[in-house]
């Protein structure tokens, strides 16, 4: 009689453990996020010494803050199928591991920021790990369903970082980009919540679907994109930017609008993935606009002069 032998999968080498607690999909949308702080500080191309300095040290504060997350949160993960494979939750790494690979980039973060960037970048890049890492993850996800807007605040920091990078300070346009990612984040989140709400009911995290139910969840969904919505255009109306990232705003917010009411009014698993999945379009989108924009703009009114 013929037998299957079915090889165990092997276990991912200690680099690619250690890579996965950076959590690289997170971490790569928000440098992008402070890489169009840094881009549109200042008019032309930036420094690029300096430019690269930055998006090297946030990136290497932002993956500490993501794996001492996946510390603080292993046996959480553990019980939810979208994390039960972090490398803390399988026991692949030890504690001190992981707080060790944590504590270095975060310390080699803040070494380049210091030296190559300036203090003031450094210092709220920081306070952006301790709001993410300890506000964040151990005072209020375990604790208040408003988790996500509460701490959304250190998440919507990137491209305050990148701005402060560039010019030393922080200015108004940087803080409208931070008020859109503010905004964009409970919908964006609560959206994901929905369609893995029973991973979040074994977890014990008092999200918002569990709390208060998924159809007071849709609605706040479909308010937070409206307000979102009108965030959007700031940058148009404050002057700093122009006619494409209008175009591309109001393109772009009028989907995001389109999919909260359908979430809003017929749920399905399925809807609440698609609007997931659109709502990271929509922010790199409009990020990307905001870019085209801040280079083409001038160009396209010489033309027209």
């Amino acid at each position: 009689m013929a037998q299957t032998l079915t090889a165990a999968a092997p276990a991912p080498s200690r680099w690619a453990q250690f890579y996965a607690l950076t959590k690289p999909r997170v971490v790569q949308l928000i440098v992008f996020c402070a890489l169009i702080g840094i881009l549109l500080a200042q008019p032309g191309m930036p420094d690029l010494l300096r430019a690269g300095a930055a998006t090297l040290g946030i990136w290497l504060v932002a993956s500490a803050a993501a794996a001492f997350n996946c510390l603080v949160e292993q046996h959480i993960d553990a019980r939810m199928a979208r994390t039960a494979w972090r490398p803390t939750a399988k026991g692949q790494l030890s504690n001190s591991q992981t707080l060790l690979f944590s504590g270095v980039l975060c310390a080699l973060g803040s070494l380049v920021l210091w030296v190559w960037v300036n203090p003031l970048t450094m210092w709220l890049t920081f306070a952006t790990f301790v709001g993410y890492a300890i506000i964040y993850t151990v005072l209020l996800k375990p604790r208040t369903p408003q988790n996500i807007v509460i701490g959304g605040a250190s998440g919507a920091m990137p491209p305050v970082l990148g701005w402060a990078a560039m010019t030393g300070d922080v200015g108004p346009e940087a803080m409208m980009l931070c008020l859109i990612i503010f905004l964009w984040t409970p919908p964006h989140f609560w959206a994901l919540a929905l369609y893995r709400a029973e991973d979040y009911r074994k977890s014990g995290l008092p999200m918002l679907p569990i709390t208060h139910g998924p159809e007071f969840t849709r609605l706040q969904i479909l308010l937070y994109t409206l307000v979102l919505f009108a965030a959007t255009l700031l940058p148009f109306l404050y002057g700093m930017s122009g006619w494409i990232y209008l175009l591309a705003a109001l393109v772009l917010g009028v989907g995001f609008i389109v999919y909260a009411v359908q979430l809003w009014r017929e749920y399905s698993d399925a809807l609440a993935r698609k609007t997931f999945r659109f709502s990271i379009w929509h922010l790199s989108l409009l990020f990307a606009a905001l870019l085209v924009d801040h280079y083409l703009t001038p160009w396209l009114n010489i033309l027209v002069a």
